[in-house]
């Protein structure tokens, strides 16, 4: 067996090798696979339920609008007590019921906290925000990770059947190179370097099947596929007609959809209201109080009286910390610095997505004129192979020119599509960029 045949078998184990690890085939669109990922993506589920948990803490805020409940039961053993003069003489045992009982009731309904239950219930709100816009970059970020993956597929699967072309057209070459060595016009070292180059494009060849697998997997992983799921491009990507826009529309998407833009307006918004929470400490508490007892025995009568002794009463409290007048200050003056921190990253944020915008804008048109080139490009290689093939049929070309203009013909089209698949990656790069993937 020749190196050549060795090769081909332990490529077709691989292949087969390969075959047998995947479960199943899938031709799946980009939308399809995003919708996908949006309910089996195990990177997104975290960020889903933190929304969740998110509202809930809404629910504990507004609670405290409530009153407060407290009741309390009691059963003691009360020993007896002694009488004395002041000076301690003249001692006389004092008898005391020794069972002692108390129930109490008290309800507290919040009138006035000086905006602090309000204020708790905005940060909730804003924290749930805060938690949504997460979600949404969590969500851009898997999708256009799947976009990046999924149009690799589809390139590296171009790419093989360009390798298998010219993997087959040298078997040719090879097969017909032995031939004329047989008949003496041919050389071996021609011979052994079209081996070596066949050797070669075996080997590319399966480094292009496992990078395949290796962005089938990544596709798997993250999108929430069965793991082995092949996933197969679909064809008509190429083909898509993009929407057009000017740079001016596609920053006014981004300060209209950006989450990075939207978690660093809600920021400033945060530190708003801590600095509004932290104020509330300055400021009374006034709430509305109603209470019931009953205790026993009468311990303030000498000798006790064993009954149980009742009252019940309604009224305003008003709580005042003093110490908030000269400890606050220093908090609203941190409060105030965070807000200021918070200002200066919306504006470097804001800053960064107007560079990012302009940067992904302007590889998106030279995306386009790199597709011109290859048009062009593939003209100019099409009238070439017209000409060889002319001239190999009038036996004024050699087999090897013929291949060359095959070859580069195929290289020209390989390119193309590469290009139409590069424009379709910096459209989903600007929507990337802008908040609307």
């Amino acid at each position: 067996m020749n190196n050549h045949r060795l090769l081909t078998g332990m490529l077709g184990m691989v292949l087969s090798g390969m075959a047998v690890c995947s479960y199943s085939q899938s031709v799946m669109t980009l939308e399809e696979l995003f919708e996908y990922a949006e309910t089996h993506s195990a990177q997104l589920k975290p960020a889903i339920t933190s929304q969740d948990v998110s509202q809930h803490e809404i629910s504990i805020a507004q609670a405290q609008r409530l009153p407060e409940i407290n009741a309390n039961l009691s059963v003691s053993f009360l020993g007896d007590g002694f009488t004395t003069n002041r000076n301690y003489s003249d001692y006389q045992k004092a008898p005391i019921p020794h069972l002692g009982t108390g129930l109490g009731i008290n309800i507290e309904q919040p009138l006035y906290t000086g905006g602090a239950i309000t204020g708790a219930i905005e940060m909730a709100e804003l924290k749930s925000i805060s938690a949504r816009f997460t979600t949404e970059l969590q969500r851009d970020n898997i999708r256009f990770q799947l976009t990046g993956f999924y149009l690799d597929v589809f390139k590296y699967r171009n790419l093989r059947n360009v390798v298998k072309h010219n993997l087959l057209a040298a078997n040719r070459v090879l097969a017909e190179m032995k031939a004329r060595f047989e008949q003496g016009t041919a050389l071996q070292n021609d011979i052994t370097r079209y081996e070596l180059l066949i050797s070669n494009l075996e080997l590319q060849l399966v480094r292009i099947n496992n990078t395949l697998n290796i962005f089938n997997n990544n596709l798997a992983t993250i999108s929430g596929l069965p793991e082995g799921t092949v996933v197969i491009p679909d064809s008509t990507i190429v083909s898509r007609v993009l929407p057009s826009a000017t740079e001016a529309e596609w920053n006014q998407r981004a300060l209209a959809n950006s989450p990075q833009l939207m978690l660093a307006r809600n920021s400033i918004d945060l530190s708003l209201k801590a600095e509004k929470l932290t104020r509330s400490d300055n400021r009374p508490k006034i709430g509305l109080q109603a209470g019931w007892t009953i205790d026993g025995p009468i311990l303030v009568e000498v000798p006790p009286i064993n009954r149980n002794l009742s009252y019940w009463w309604v009224g305003l409290g008003v709580n005042y910390n003093l110490a908030s007048l000269y400890k606050n200050n220093k908090a609203m003056q941190k409060r105030k610095a965070e807000t200021r921190l918070a200002q200066e990253q919306f504006e470097s944020t804001l800053e960064n997505m107007n560079m990012t915008v302009k940067a992904d804008y302007v590889k998106y048109l030279e995306a386009y004129e790199e597709l011109k080139t290859n048009e062009k490009s593939v003209e100019l290689a099409q009238k070439n192979y017209q000409i060889i093939s002319t001239r190999y049929l009038a036996d004024m070309a050699l087999i090897t020119d013929m291949l060359d203009a095959a070859n580069s013909l195929l290289d020209a089209e390989t390119s193309l599509v590469n290009s139409k698949i590069n424009i379709i990656y910096s459209y989903y790069k600007l929507l990337f960029s802008t908040g609307t993937i």
